[in-house]
């Protein structure tokens, strides 16, 4: 059965479906400006919580994905990830005020969950011995997906001056792509099913201390990120011209950072590589609320650097030190960071209806604080019990 399995063909479509899931990313970042004070008419807290369910809606699809890999197998969910992508992107280019784009938000979260739910647990059945490199590999299409919707955000509305909606059409291209790559493939099973661990065994195992806590960092790595670019419209609008661009930057930072993941994790190891991240990513946050023009990109590469290993590294720990979880202990990680920034977003509206864009980018910086220390204790705990040193040598 294994040898029927193109390996090759479900990786680049998976990276293809993350690619919808990012430009959605982007996408809902320009949209800010057509929906806020100066388009639709809406404040930043009522965008905030428009947007809100694109992440609470991903981790929901996420948390019942996850056990549902298992049992109706990841082909299933892989199609069901393409019709709620498929929904979600028409609903947007029909929304007309907070209650159209929240359902359209709604749908396409549920998209972006499922494919998350599908796809990571199949990149780690099928790479059992490079798990956290092949995550990043697959992970590098996140913040690539972001760069293209960024600069065809940029080029149609700002370059063109063609309507919203074109930009937001732009998404059936690659929804088209991934299903038609998926069309009659077999997929493998997941891990959990390879191992023939059971789903009261992977049930009793989200109970382990190192679990839990690698869930509670994942509500704060994912905010830090996450949090910062869906909001860069009004971060940095008063900062730089074109703020998409400076998301398009960062991302593109991260996306070389991922696809030469390999080495890195070699020297650092995943818990040395969390550290590195969280203390570039303060840097970052905090270099933002003091600097403007030219110098705002300076900030975000330092940002940027922090926040590349963050997402993969996270799920590639999990997967590789805490393997009896299965797809459900991916998911859970994955649904704690989507509802974190959920949360966060309308917090960072207010922060910047009340007072400034500075306050909320230095309110921010408060998690990637806390991270540096929890990540330092990380390392000494794996340090300990697995005897290695926090930089490999060669």
């Amino acid at each position: 059965m294994e040898e029927n399995i193109n390996k090759q063909k479900l990786f680049i479509g998976s990276c293809i479906a993350l690619v919808v899931t990012s430009m959605t990313f982007a996408i809902r970042a320009k949209l800010e400006l057509v929906f806020g004070p100066d388009g639709v008419g809406l404040n930043l807290e009522q965008i905030g919580t428009a947007f809100a369910p694109a992440f609470w809606g991903f981790t929901l699809a996420m948390i019942f994905g996850g056990p549902l890999v298992d049992r109706l197998g990841i082909k299933k969910i892989a199609w069901i990830a393409f019709i709620t992508h498929a929904i979600g992107i028409t609903l947007t280019i029909l929304a007309y005020d907070m209650n159209s784009l929240f359902i359209a938000t709604l749908f396409v979260g549920i998209g972006n969950g499922m494919v998350e739910a599908a796809f990571n647990p199949m990149v780690a059945s099928m790479f059992p011995n490079k798990k956290t490199k092949m995550l990043n590999r697959f992970h590098v299409w996140f913040p690539g997906g972001i760069v293209i919707g960024a600069l065809m955000g940029w080029l149609v509305m700002d370059v063109m001056g063609l309507g919203w909606q074109i930009m937001v059409g732009l998404l059936y291209v690659p929804l088209i792509i991934y299903g038609l790559i998926f069309w009659g493939k077999k997929f493998p099973v997941t891990e959990r099913v390879q191992m023939g661990v059971s789903f009261g065994d992977m049930v009793k195992n989200l109970g382990k201390p190192l679990f839990i806590f690698m869930v509670i960092c994942m509500l704060m790595t994912a905010a830090s990120e996450l949090g910062t670019t869906q909001r860069i419209e009004s971060l940095l609008h008063n900062s730089v011209a074109y703020p998409l661009l400076v998301l398009a930057f960062i991302n593109g930072i991260m996306a070389l950072g991922r696809a030469f993941a390999g080495q890195v994790i070699h020297k650092l190891q995943p818990a040395g590589m969390l550290l590195f991240s969280a203390i570039f990513t303060f840097i970052g946050l905090w270099l933002l609320t003091i600097t403007s023009d030219g110098f705002t990109f300076v900030a975000a590469g330092v940002f940027a650097i922090g926040v590349t290993f963050f997402w993969p590294t996270m799920i590639g720990f999990v997967a590789e030190y805490l393997p009896e979880t299965g797809a459900l202990g991916l998911s859970v990680m994955g649904g704690a960071g989507m509802l974190s920034v959920s949360l966060v977003l309308p917090i960072m509206g207010r922060l910047m209806d009340t007072a400034n864009a500075t306050e909320a980018l230095r309110t921010m910086s408060i998690l990637p604080a806390i991270l540096i220390v929890a990540f330092l204790g990380l390392n000494i705990y794996m340090r300990k019990k697995y005897k290695t040193p926090l930089v490999q040598g060669d």
